[in-house]
Order: C-alpha cells, then sequence, then structure tokens
C-alpha cells in the first residue's frame, strides 16, 4: 500500500490572504502608526529565515509590508488556544505554534519543512516584546537555526515602536516609527561564522535602544497603564503604582512621576532618579536581584485578584474560576479558588510566563493555567520573583536573566 503523502505546509491561498491583508490592514498599520516601511528589493524568488525585534503588537504586519509573499510566523501556543478563532488564523495564514520558554523540537522541525517547501520564515529571537524600549532577551539558540536553515537571514530593525505604542499602555501616540532590513546574512556568512559570531552579528543587527530624547510622542494619556511594568519605588522598594493621563503615582509613599512626550520621566516636586523608563526597569530588576527571595516565604509580598483559566493547548481555555485571590511569595505562588487552594512551588513548576500586556500563564504538570487580572495587574513581577528564586535554586546569585 502507498503511504499517505504529508499534505504540504504552504498553501497557495496564504499568497491570496498576504495580498489582501496587504492592502487593507497594511493602510490601517500605516496610519495608525505612522510608519515607514523599506521594502527589501533584493528578496527575489528564494526563501528568507527574517529576525526581527518586537516592539508592538502589529510589528508581524509591518514585517509583511517590507516582504513579497506569504511569510510563515513562529506564534505563541496562546494563539492556538483561543477557539475557532485559533482554526481561522490557521486556515488562512498557517503560523508555526512555538511553546514559549522551552526547547520545541516540533517548532523547528515543522521550520525545516517550511523552508523545504519553499517558505519564508519569521522569528522575534526576544520572544517578547520590549517592556522598556530596549531590545530584549535573546537565546542564542537563534544562531543555531540559522545555520541549520541554510538560507540567507534578513534583520529587519524596527524603530521607533516604543515611543509609539509601549506594550505597557492602551493607547497609540501620535509619533514616527520606521522599519527597515539592517543587514542580510548570506547562507555562505552564516556557515563561516562559529554559533558565537553569528548571534553576535544577530544582537547587533537588531539592537534598539530607545532610552533616548530625539523624537516625541503625544498623547493626553502618555503614563496610564506604567503600572503594568513598574512594581519598585526608590524611595519604599517593592511596591504598587496608580496611573492617570501623564502621571504614575506610588501607593505607599505617594511619589509621582510625569512621563514626557519625548519619553523622559519627571519628578513632581523632586528629583527623580531615572530619566527614561528603561533606567527605571534596570534598576527594578537590579532591585529585585539583590533579594534573598528564600527570606520571603511566610508572609504574602503582593495579594490579588484574577479569573483563572485552563489552557487546552491549541484548542481553547475554560474558565474555572472568577475573582480567585493570588498571592505572591518569595518562593511560591498561591490562587485560592472558592474553598480550593492551590500552591505552585517555584521549584517544582517548570514554567512562569508573560503574554500580551499582563496575563500569565504557570505550567504545573499536565496543566497549564492563565491569570488575567484587571486592566491594572502587573503580572511581570511575577515572572521575575520566578526567575529570580530560579537562579537561587541554581547556586547562581548573581544571575541577571529574570525572564524576559
Amino acid at each position: 500500500m502507498k503511504k499517505n503523502k504529508k499534505k504540504k505546509w504552504l498553501k497557495f491561498r496564504h499568497r491570496i490572504v498576504r495580498n489582501l491583508l496587504s492592502i487593507t490592514l497594511g493602510v490601517y498599520v500605516r496610519l495608525k502608526y505612522r510608519v515607514k516601511v523599506q521594502r527589501f528589493k533584493n528578496q527575489e524568488k528564494r526563501p528568507y529565515l527574517i529576525l526581527m525585534n518586537h516592539q508592538t503588537a502589529f510589528d508581524q504586519f509591518i514585517l509583511g509590508m517590507a516582504f513579497k509573499g506569504p511569510v510563515y510566523y513562529l506564534a505563541s501556543e496562546d494563539l492556538f488556544s483561543m477557539g475557532f478563532a485559533s482554526s481561522l488564523i490557521r486556515y488562512l495564514v498557517a503560523p508555526i505554534p512555538i511553546k514559549k520558554q522551552t526547547t520545541d523540537v516540533k517548532a523547528i522541525l515543522n521550520c525545516i519543512r517550511v523552508v523545504k517547501e519553499g517558505g519564508t520564515l519569521a522569528i522575534a529571537p526576544e520572544g517578547n516584546r520590549t517592556y522598556s524600549g530596549k531590545t530584549e532577551y535573546m537565546s542564542p539558540s537563534i544562531a543555531s537555526l540559522a545555520k541549520k536553515l541554510g538560507i540567507p537571514v534578513a534583520l529587519l530593525r524596527i524603530e521607533g515602536g516604543y515611543g509609539v505604542h509601549p506594550r505597557w499602555s492602551d493607547v497609540v501616540r501620535k509619533g514616527k516609527m520606521r522599519a527597515y532590513v539592517s543587514r542580510v546574512i548570506s547562507p555562505e556568512e552564516c556557515k563561516e561564522l562559529s554559533e558565537d559570531e553569528l548571534f553576535k552579528v544577530i544582537e547587533e543587527g537588531l539592537y534598539v535602544n530607545e532610552a533616548t530624547d530625539d523624537a516625541t510622542f503625544k498623547h493626553k494619556k502618555l503614563a496610564e497603564y506604567l503600572e503594568r511594568a513598574a512594581y519598585y519605588c526608590p524611595h519604599c522598594g517593592l511596591s504598587t503604582f496608580k496611573s492617570k493621563n501623564d502621571i504614575i503615582t506610588c501607593q505607599k509613599c505617594g511619589m509621582q512621576v510625569r512621563y514626557m512626550p519625548n519619553k523622559t520621566l519627571e519628578g513632581v516636586g523632586f528629583d527623580f532618579p531615572f530619566r527614561f523608563y528603561n533606567d527605571w526597569y534596570e534598576a527594578q530588576a537590579d532591585f529585585i536581584n539583590s533579594l534573598n527571595l528564600l527570606e520571603y516565604d511566610s508572609e504574602p509580598l503582593y495579594e490579588e485578584r484574577g479569573d483563572i483559566y485552563e489552557v487546552i493547548p491549541y484548542k481553547k481555555k475554560n474558565l474555572i474560576c472568577k475573582d480567585a485571590k493570588i498571592s505572591l511569595y518569595g518562593t511560591k505562588m498561591e490562587i485560592v479558588m472558592g474553598e480550593e487552594k492551590k500552591v505552585f512551588e517555584f521549584s517544582e513548576t517548570p514554567y512562569i510566563t508573560l503574554l500580551g500586556k499582563n496575563k500569565l500563564d504557570i505550567y504545573s504538570g499536565d496543566t497549564i493555567y492563565q491569570i488575567k487580572s484587571d486592566e491594572r495587574f502587573n503580572a511581570l513581577k511575577y515572572v521575575h520573583f520566578y526567575h529570580r528564586y530560579k537562579n537561587l535554586l541554581k547556586g547562581d546569585s548573581n544571575g541577571k536573566f529574570l525572564g524576559l
């Protein structure tokens, strides 16, 4: 008997969908973000591995405006767990699912499969949108994949995206951004370079730091929802914040900071020690990395409320409890759902990841729990605390990586 032929990943409809999206969403993105996209003119009829830094929720459409033909994106499994919407996305554009924070062998094999069929791949090596305006941590494994695929690597640099629409914000500011291919690495050069050397070239080609005051981004709500990213006060340490318009206020000591149109920060009535949010973000990380979280195991550092879902990977999410009580300790998380209490010891929890602006996924055994809280919920601190504890557990008290 003849073996069934494996269905091709690439479909003709992907090209049609790409052209339609280019006409419709392309116009929308240009108007909404005022982005100037430089077309990649030397693409020719060959597959590419496109790597980009990750600044806005529309980066994939910006990338699509720079390149011809359909592009196959690596996307987190959360995109594939939304029921019918996920099925529609798969049918129309066939992104490649990947599990965050893991070495996903199946995703790598699918990447190879797409390239063998002549498809172009797109990956954001950061795996996360930047919270601070600076290009985040990239896994060195991206260099290994680039060498394995044996196709040209195009580095798409996006600039101004953080100024126009920070990850922690709900509003798009009036400003300008641009996207262009900063470098192309040929297959021959990929082969000649060591993995470390290639990774350095990729890092340099994608690195952007928007902690500069060289442009203005206007909106009356410049600071709103910055508390999704900030939880450290230089006056009182761990804290909570609340924002309104262009002011963010510490709920412990009353410190107020104004976010300016040129992205600088100003203390209201005092000299704030951080000029840009990136400076504040790095000081926050340094503060967490100075803590011995083993000492914070008896009393919760934070208590909040949120809805708890069970994620059925690649299918859907089921609501299992509304308004659950969530407690964060130095070494664990606790979630009280009615009469039931679940304890997630960081030492026994494989992964805790952050999605979108402030959703949190907790991997526990064969189950994935997702926390969705109110609009001001800071999910970032849970990821930071988890990774700080993991570093301590490994005996790496000087470890700096906090998960993003």
